[in-house]
């Protein structure tokens, strides 16, 4: 089941989230947060979605059906934090996946500020794999730290781990140029840093593409550092053969296995 907002070209949120499902062989369920208004190039305009309604969606499919795994996107509001962090605590069994940072979403200013609160104290004490990128993992550390122009990557995945954070997956960690650099923390440390060549473009979904691929993966029974790193080669893939369907941003292509030998590298 994925909370998350809905997104109109389906690069990202819940369109791109149960494509990357239906590609790892995993029926998707949603819950909308949010709706977005953009095309390929920037999102507009965002309405939220009332946290009652948030709560009935999910309430009514989980007494209908088990749910192997969570994943928790965009969420919208401080109000939303709270319901899908009451709702997730009812099944701790189920591993649960947060990327809730959508850099392209307008700015929410101070109400921005007491959202990632609510979200470190409500959900990240629940979370199996806190998935980030290196410059949205800056932000949200400064919630309980001073700003600081060092590296403290590690530090701040550190205290996450220290905060109930099973896993934290930090994506785009500075390295070459040519490279994209993600490292995976547990409690011992880093635990496995992996390199990808950097692909020519500009993409809208890769984030979310590896978050969902991850919680597929969990879902189906697979160890967190297998599933992150088999998720890093699926979302490498789909960004190989990203389509371009617009006239901004390219979208990755979760079905690039689909399209035979000609698909391009990512069938090597």
């Amino acid at each position: 089941m994925t909370f998350g907002a809905a997104d109109p070209i389906a690069a990202t949120g819940i369109q791109g989230d149960l494509a990357s499902f239906a590609a790892m062989g995993c029926h998707g369920l949603s819950v909308i947060t949010s709706i977005l208004i953009g095309d390929t190039t920037r999102i507009e305009d965002v309405q939220v979605i009332d946290a009652d309604w948030v709560a009935d969606q999910a309430r009514v499919v989980l007494e209908d059906m088990p749910v192997a795994a969570f994943k928790v996107g965009a969420i919208g509001s401080i109000e939303n934090v709270s319901v899908i962090a009451e709702i997730i605590s009812d099944y701790p069994d189920a591993p649960l996946i947060l990327d809730p940072f959508l850099s392209a979403m307008p700015d929410q200013g101070p109400e921005g500020e007491d959202m990632l609160i609510a979200i470190r104290e409500l959900l990240i004490p629940q979370t199996t794999l806190f998935v980030t990128s290196a410059v949205e993992m800056t932000r949200f550390a400064e919630t309980w730290r001073e700003p600081s122009t060092g590296d403290l990557i590690a530090t701040d995945a550190m205290r996450l781990v220290d905060m109930d954070c099973e896993y934290v997956l930090v994506t785009g960690t500075p390295g070459d140029a040519h490279e994209v650099g993600n490292i995976l923390f547990d409690e011992s440390g880093p635990i496995r840093q992996d390199t990808w060549q950097r692909l020519p473009g500009s993409f809208s979904g890769a984030g979310s593409t590896l978050s969902a691929a991850i919680a597929a993966m969990l879902a189906s029974g697979v160890d967190v550092p297998t599933a992150v790193y088999e998720a890093q080669e699926f979302t490498h893939a789909a960004l190989a053969n990203a389509h371009r369907i617009g006239m901004g941003k390219l979208t990755p292509n979760r079905y690039f296995w689909a399209d035979g030998p000609e698909a391009g590298p990512a069938n090597n």
